[in-house]
């Protein structure tokens, strides 16, 4: 029964069962996964706020540290140079991660430098652990950011500087005004790098302004791979703050300027999560793949067989529409209409196509026609211009024989309204031709025909040699001074003809060449050629026509490349 009813029909009956199970189990997952979401995002942010906070500890006893380490330092630089000695070579024995104590002068000089089993070196170029123009301006003490340690031979420890002011001791020898503390980094540096947020996620440290301090990825900072938005950073209060992507955690370090950032990603935090979620869902997912199945069955059954075979039609009728025979397909109403419709089509289709290329076939003809109404004129106006300008001259007659050549010339030109003649009669064209012009021409240039004798047979469009050798005559040799030549030669290649017109004129650039042949072109110059071109392309396709290769002060060769045709009425125009 159900097969009777419409596709329309049908087809909403079905879908309005599958759409109404699917939209409310999709509902419900949505909102599932929406609120299982947020809730990870937020025990992300509460992890990542938990290993700032651990991190900015840690840096927090390590500044405590150095301040310790400092006090003891100061408390030896107000001894006596013999006692302070002891005291800092005691020092640095109990506290190996002290790379140097380094004093200075008022004036920002190197007065001392204090290290286990190293002496600076003579020249000191640049000394990175003190600035005499911060250590004036900074409040005392001072923390630098890691660097390297430049005051020794081939060793160049990684370290953070605390500087501190002293006080000058009354009756003292002691001319020091600063002390600086060089304390290795790589401890912090080495737990920071440690602290991981998820596979993906880190922390670094930046003071107030923005500046980083440390970040574990700063090769990838320095060469521009990767940046960190620090202004906008430094602008937060301390928390956590996350959007679609990223979860930012900023915890200050007690009694300093820097701050901890945590970088973490929602997608590698939050996925994870869901991705167990989905297991959970794919039971539910299956309830909704059961009923797809079962919706694409139904309209396997009801639809897909008479459309494919509808389908299958078409694609026969498209790859041979001319003996395409059609026979109705049965299914639904809407099947069985649309197949109907389809077979009057194809009726009318045939029919149009059978009128097409018959008015196609006499559109070519006419177009035929016209070129070689174009090509007639203009060839008698140049002709009749030569026997004019011979009457002028009292040539009577040359004039004479001349009109007697030009009257052989048109009996072959027009070979009873036939387009193709045998290629012996073009050759006795472009002979006439070329006698005619040596009459105009005083015999300013000599002609030789090297034609294959097994070509003569053989049938081309007329009025092919003589446009070319026209031009020839009149934009390549007309110009020379010393005596021109023509070189004719007609042969076989494979499956064609190929005629070759050669001269030793004044030649012409690529672009010119080029334009004698394009279609807009407007110009006098190459009328014939063109037309001779279009011509063969109309009647035998693309493949065939002009090839020009030209040559300043060298000469010209025009190619003429058409099938080979037996018979007259073997290649008609279609």
């Amino acid at each position: 029964m159900i097969s009777r009813k419409g596709l329309r029909t049908t087809t909403i009956l079905v879908a309005m069962v599958v759409g109404v199970v699917s939209i409310i189990l999709c509902c419900c997952i949505v909102l599932f996964l929406n609120r299982y979401r947020s809730a990870m995002v937020d025990n992300a942010r509460t992890g990542s706020a938990q290993a700032v906070s651990q991190v900015s500890n840690t840096v927090g006893n390590y500044l405590r540290d150095m301040e310790q380490a400092m006090e003891l330092v100061e408390q030896s630089m107000s001894e006596s140079p013999d006692s302070r000695d002891e005291l800092l070579s005691t020092f640095l024995k109990c506290r190996p991660d002290v790379v140097a104590v380094t004093s200075y002068s008022a004036a920002g000089e190197l007065l001392d430098c204090w290290s286990p089993g190293r002496e600076p070196k003579e020249d000191i170029f640049q000394n990175l652990s003190f600035d005499l123009e911060r250590a004036r301006l900074a409040p005392s003490p001072y923390m630098t950011a890691p660097h390297v340690v430049t005051i020794f031979e081939s060793w160049y420890p990684w370290v953070v500087t605390m500087t501190e002011s002293l006080t000058p001791v009354p009756g003292g020898d002691n001319a020091a005004a600063w002390v600086s503390l060089d304390l290795s980094f790589s401890n912090i540096s080495g737990y920071i790098n440690n602290v991981s947020i998820g596979q993906r996620g880190y922390c670094f440290l930046m003071d107030g302004a923005g500046n980083i301090v440390y970040h574990p990825q700063q090769q990838l900072l320095y060469s521009g791979l990767k940046s960190e938005d620090t202004g906008a950073l430094a602008a937060l209060e301390d928390g956590s703050y996350a959007d679609d992507t990223v979860i930012y955690s900023l915890t200050g370090v007690a009694d300093s300027g820097w701050r901890v950032v945590g970088v973490s990603y929602v997608d590698e935090l939050v996925n994870r999560s869901v991705r167990e979620m989905i297991r959970l869902s794919l039971w539910l997912a299956v309830l909704v793949l059961a009923a797809a199945l079962l919706t694409s069955w139904l309209l396997s059954q009801l639809l897909g067989r008479p459309l494919r075979d509808l389908s299958s039609a078409m694609e026969s009728f498209e790859a041979d529409a001319d003996h395409f025979a059609y026979r109705p397909v049965e299914g639904t109403r809407e099947v069985q209409e649309l197949s109907g419709s389809f077979g009057h089509m194809v009726l009318r289709i045939q029919q149009l196509m059978s009128t097409v290329r018959q008015e196609e076939v006499n559109l070519r003809k006419t177009e035929l026609k016209a070129l070689q109404a174009q090509i007639n004129p203009h060839f008698l106006y140049n002709t009749l211009d030569s026997i004019a300008w011979m009457c002028e001259q009292g040539r009577n007659a040359d004039a004479v024989k001349m009109i007697h050549a030009l009257a052989r010339l048109f009996r072959i030109s027009i070979s009873k309204g036939h387009e193709l003649i045998p290629i012996a009669k073009e050759i006795e064209h472009a002979e006439n031709y070329l006698e005619i012009q040596k009459y105009r021409y005083k015999n300013q240039f000599t002609y030789s025909f090297d034609v294959d004798p097994g070509c003569l047979d053989y049938y081309c469009n007329k009025i092919t040699l003589q446009p070319i050798i026209e031009n020839a005559i009149m934009h390549g040799l007309d110009l020379m001074v010393e005596e021109g030549r023509i070189d004719v030669r007609v042969c076989r290649e494979g499956e064609d003809i190929l005629f070759c017109v050669r001269d030793n004129g004044v030649g012409m650039s690529p672009e010119q060449a080029r334009a004698i042949l394009d279609e807009d072109a407007q110009d006098r110059t190459g009328i014939g050629i063109k037309n001779v071109n279009d011509r063969l392309r109309i009647y035998f396709g693309k493949q065939y026509g002009l090839r020009i290769t030209s040559e300043l002060d060298v000469g010209t060769q025009v190619e003429i490349r058409m099938p080979k045709i037996k018979e007259a009425g073997e290649h008609e125009a279609r």
